[in-house]
């Protein structure tokens, strides 16, 4: 009987966790943002910072560039901060310096958005 019920919350926790952690959104808009992301996005922020940059397990980095600097947002993602991990092991130098000024871009464009 106690097996049972640990193998129901089991795949309870599993299914929610498979949920939670998808990178699929629900909608055509997501699916859409989701493939203009950079590979380098996708592969190492997607996971923790969502399809739209939304903010999953890590924060929502939409407007990361009006409150950070490029340099600032450099070294956040070499030397990590908080819960987020260190990529200056696992990037080239030239990977940092791309998904930084496309983060940068993303927080112009948003911030564009918002002023029309």
């Amino acid at each position: 009987m106690k097996y049972d019920r640990l193998i129901y919350a089991f795949a309870i926790l599993t299914t929610g966790l498979i949920t939670a952690c998808s990178s699929v959104g629900s909608d055509e808009t997501a699916a859409f943002i989701e493939d203009d992301l950079p590979p380098v996005y996708k592969q190492n922020c997607l996971s923790c910072h969502g399809n739209q940059l939304q903010g999953r397990v890590g924060p929502n980095i939409q407007t990361v560039g009006s409150r950070l600097s490029e340099e600032e947002i450099s070294r956040i993602v070499t030397d990590g901060q908080g819960g987020m991990p260190s990529f200056g092991n696992r990037l080239e130098e030239e990977e940092i310096t791309s998904i930084t000024r496309w983060l940068m871009e993303q927080s112009q464009e948003r911030g564009e958005m918002q002023n029309e």
